[in-house]
């Protein structure tokens, strides 16, 4: 039997559980972080008069800005002798943001981690090449832990050498790969290179997370490679990978899990909540965490929220699949897009691979954007004809076309072989 089987808990005792928990949280945070004691008082809100999960709304709201103001501890609730581990997000706009971890937390990550492999068909004994970046960012180690808790065999190869990891996938018959799903791709480009057809490998499941991945990629990840794509959802500040994670029976968004994290969506431009199904930002409360608790949480990350059994039977709540992010919104002479609805757009057309990129500068006070798309390498067609599809495609989905679009041969964007890629430029 499996150490984390489907967890069909009754919502009624799941929320009896959270509301004991999220009163425990406000009152660890009020007592021991002076922010969070500032913050309640403010609101004129009390530890003692949480008594339900309803009442988190009452509770402020944090943002990334609070880790930042409050750098480098600012927000830790326990005395330095307590910390066991110290992770930092990226620090690409500013101060990273830092994030500690008691024992306790390690504990609680690891089995979250291993409750999110469990739903991805993950079993004790299998082997998970884990090429996440290990180090500050909590990728690496995150999923490391969790693998060994699930009792599955580990090969921490970390993120690059991408000869290295396909060869390593070859000699060890790796059976599962966790990495960035851009990076996915790039394994499977990589194999082909050198003469290695990707879907002979051992692999019968890729785990992606840390950057959005719409439909068309995973279904570019699972036919490249012959695996079941499974996404895997977390972040720093609330305690790494294994917030949420698809299961591999439905694959029907991700289950979050709700006795560790309760989760909210709200008006990104308010904050005010919104009722089931509505898309929305995702805004989490930590139900579990010592050193660096967090209420309501606002992620910037666009999803909707679903509380209807899942075919897998799990009864907690599932999160779509992340559309983007509120930071991520470009808005090109008034209008509104994601780079991922772009994205979804381009991978709908045989012709062209899925490596894109956005340019956004500025003439003569007006915006321009120009979008580069790399051809398929067996592409032998007409470029006019796949610039006609494209823009029509564009302006069909998105009302809207770029200014110039251009056709890149083969191999010629960006790739990344660590770390996160990025697609957008803006240099307005």
């Amino acid at each position: 039997m499996t150490r984390y089987p489907v967890d069909r808990r009754d919502r009624e005792s799941l929320r009896a559980l959270q509301a004991e928990r999220l009163r425990e949280t406000v009152e660890h945070a009020y007592e021991n972080v002076e922010f969070y004691r500032a913050a309640l008082d403010d609101a004129g809100v009390s530890p003692s008069e949480i008594s339900s999960v309803d009442d988190v709304r009452r509770l402020p709201m944090t943002t990334k800005e609070d880790f930042r103001d409050e750098y480098p501890d600012g927000l830790f609730a326990v005395s330095d002798d307590e910390i066991r581990r110290i992770h930092a997000s990226s620090g690409t706009t500013g101060k990273p943001k830092i994030v500690g971890y008691t024992d306790d937390d390690l504990s609680n990550w690891s089995e979250v981690v291993a409750r999110s492999l469990a739903a991805s068909g993950v079993e004790a004994g299998d082997t998970v090449q884990n090429a996440y970046g290990y180090g500050l960012f909590t990728g690496g180690l995150g999923l490391h832990y969790g693998i060994e808790e699930l009792d599955a065999t580990v090969i921490p190869i970390g993120g690059g050498q991408t000869q290295r990891q396909i060869e390593m996938l070859q000699d060890l018959d790796s059976d599962v790969l966790s990495c960035t799903p851009s990076y996915a791709l790039y394994v499977a480009e990589t194999a082909e290179e050198m003469g290695i057809d990707p879907a002979e490998l051992a692999l019968s499941t890729v785990i992606f997370g840390a950057e959005p991945c719409t439909e068309p990629m995973r279904a570019e990840i699972e036919e490249r490679l012959d695996v079941t794509g499974i996404d895997i959802y977390g972040l720093s500040e609330v305690i790494g990978p294994g917030v949420s994670n698809e299961c591999h029976e439905a694959q029907d968004g991700l289950h979050i899990w709700e006795d560790h994290f309760l989760p909210e969506v709200v008006d990104p431009a308010t904050g005010d909540p919104l009722p089931e199904g509505e898309e929305g930002e995702l805004v989490l409360t930590s139900l579990t965490k010592e050193a660096v608790p967090v209420l309501r949480y606002r992620t910037g990350d666009l999803t909707t929220l679903n509380y209807e059994r899942c075919d897998c039977g799990r009864t907690m709540v599932r999160m779509d699949n992340v559309t983007g992010r509120t930071d991520d919104l470009l808005i090109v002479r008034g209008v509104n897009l994601y780079p991922s609805e772009i994205e979804s757009v381009v991978l709908e057309l045989d012709e062209v691979a899925p490596y894109y990129r956005i340019d956004l500068d500025r003439e003569d006070e007006l915006d321009r954007m120009t979008l580069s798309v790399e051809l398929d390498d067996g592409f032998d067609g007409s470029r006019r004809d796949v610039r006609e599809s494209l823009r029509t495609r564009l302006e069909n989905v998105l009302s809207f076309t770029p200014d110039e679009l251009t056709l890149a041969e083969p191999g010629t964007l960006a790739r990344t072989e660590v770390g996160k890629v990025q697609r957008v430029f803006d240099n307005r």
